[in-house]
């Protein structure tokens, strides 16, 4: 990771070469990093722990227990406003008074309820033959002249993507306020020192409390007994202090998030040392914020994945989620500041049919093995085609083009190499995150097929001949 961000800001910018210089203690350490990160898990962890109007169980665990997870709607957006206390005030009949201080939260009720209450921005229950954007979003209960109630729909929203929404909204309003955003890029080392820091001691803690958990509540593979490895690995499968799950907190907010934050101030310093952000800088911006924004929208599908249900949350997961996720995932944007790279219109439009197609297929494909890992009655797939397995369970055989098993790691592949092209051919290092993704999710890819093969058995070299290719069709 320290390799990377020297490199990236170097002349050469070689990704195998040496880095240009080793950086003194002093680079590394600073207490307004470590205060900034501090600060950065503090305002992510206040936005996870808001009401939450949706909470969604997880997978059975060994005890047949199951953990709940806060998921929620667009409360956050402005229509549901009430819980903020900003900018509203009932009518008679229920309506929302449009007369009120503006402020960020009434102004977004206002567009929400655009198509619902007209030019007067009035909000109120459409007739049920009416949709809207609105209707969508929120229901009432009023009582006399009194708005009682604001309920909020979930709309395949998760709590996430608030938190997403959110931070946007209050790091906009800090940049009007003179926050010297575009500075940030300039702080990447120590706070990348400061992220790793925290993440170890924070793994230690983990380790600690992992040592008086019960053994129902252990990772099956961090409870090996070697002190060193269980660190690494996590010996807890979900630490939890109340209700503040730990691993689902960090798989999905504060590294993706920040992820972003780099990125815009990336985009932001190269306004400033070139007049404009590049059109390469802006879509590698654009199409990193829409996979960041599409895994918080669909925060409750991370419920089923492998880190969630199997590994457990240790320094291999936290330096991931805190350090590792905000500071190499930026490298595109990195390399795109100190070695700008001109990009026409004909090869950008290429470029984003190619993010498309791999976004196309990574979504479809997850949302998919989602539906029918909860439900595979769902009539979504019910009628596609399926093996039985001796204890009873289906396996989905359609997928995409029915002959690739985990067509949602290609979606992944696919973007990662869109993401990489606007930095050019000239440099190896901006595909470095492609290079990773493919070793990554060919060793995930081997994991999956090593504990289908333990849960179903003969049935899954069934389902193997069936589907015969792993990622790419006709090659792997």
């Amino acid at each position: 990771m320290f390799h990377l961000l020297l490199v990236a800001r170097s002349g050469p910018a070689r990704l195998l070469g040496p880095p240009p210089y080793l950086p003194e203690l002093e680079e590394l350490w600073s207490p307004w990093a470590l205060l900034l990160c501090l600060t950065w898990l503090g305002l992510q962890a206040t936005l996870y722990l808001l009401p939450a109007r949706k909470v969604a169980e997880g997978q059975e665990l060994k005890d047949k227990s199951r953990l709940s997870y806060p998921i929620n709607g667009a409360w956050g957006l402005g229509p549901c406003a009430e819980l903020w206390g900003w900018g509203w005030s009932p009518r008679p009949g229920g309506e929302v008074c449009g007369d009120e201080p503006a402020t960020p939260i009434s102004i977004l009720c206002l567009f929400y309820a655009q198509d619902v209450g007209g030019s007067t921005g009035s909000l109120h229950t459409p007739p049920p033959s009416t949709p809207s954007i609105a209707a969508t979003l929120c229901t009432r209960e009023v009582a006399g002249v009194t708005l009682r109630k604001l309920k909020c729909l979930t709309n395949g929203s998760g709590q996430g993507f608030q938190a997403l929404v959110l931070t946007a909204l209050l790091v906009g309003l800090g940049v009007l306020a003179g926050l010297p955003l575009s500075a940030l890029p300039e702080m990447l080392l120590p706070l990348a020192f400061a992220a790793t820091l925290i993440a170890f001691i924070f793994s230690l803690l983990l380790y600690l409390k992992a040592l008086v958990a019960p053994a129902s509540a252990l990772a099956p593979g961090g409870n090996s007994g070697n002190p060193i490895y269980d660190f690494f690995l996590g010996r807890e499968l979900n630490p939890r202090i109340c209700s503040f799950d730990f691993k689902y907190f960090c798989e999905l907010r504060p590294g993706l998030i920040g992820w972003v934050l780099i990125n815009l101030a990336l985009l932001m310093q190269e306004a400033e040392l070139r007049g404009s952000p590049s059109l390469a800088m802006w879509l590698v911006n654009g199409f990193q914020l829409l996979y960041v924004g599409d895994a918080l929208w669909h925060e409750e599908a991370v419920l089923t994945t492998m880190d969630i249900i199997h590994d457990g949350f240790g320094f291999m997961l936290a330096f991931g989620d805190l350090a590792w996720v905000p500071f190499t995932y930026s490298l595109q944007a990195q390399f795109l500041l100190y070695h700008p790279e001109p990009l026409g219109l004909p090869l950008a439009s290429v470029i984003c049919l190619i993010n498309a197609v791999g976004y196309y297929i990574f979504r479809g494909a997850n949302s998919q093995k989602n539906t029918f890992r909860k439900n595979p009655s769902d009539p979504r797939v019910a009628d596609l085609e399926t093996i039985s397995t001796a204890t009873g369970r289906r396996l989905l055989v359609s997928g995409w083009w029915g002959m690739v098993r985990h067509p949602n790691y290609l979606g992944d592949l696919i973007m990662a190499l869109a993401w990489s092209l606007p930095c050019g051919v000239s440099h190896l290092l901006p595909y470095f995150y492609l290079l990773y993704f493919t070793a990554l999710l060919v060793h995930r890819e081997a994991r999956d097929e090593q504990q289908c093969l333990r849960k179903y058995g003969l049935a899954w070299h069934a389902y193997c001949r069936r589907v015969p290719y792993r990622i790419v069709p006709y090659i792997y």
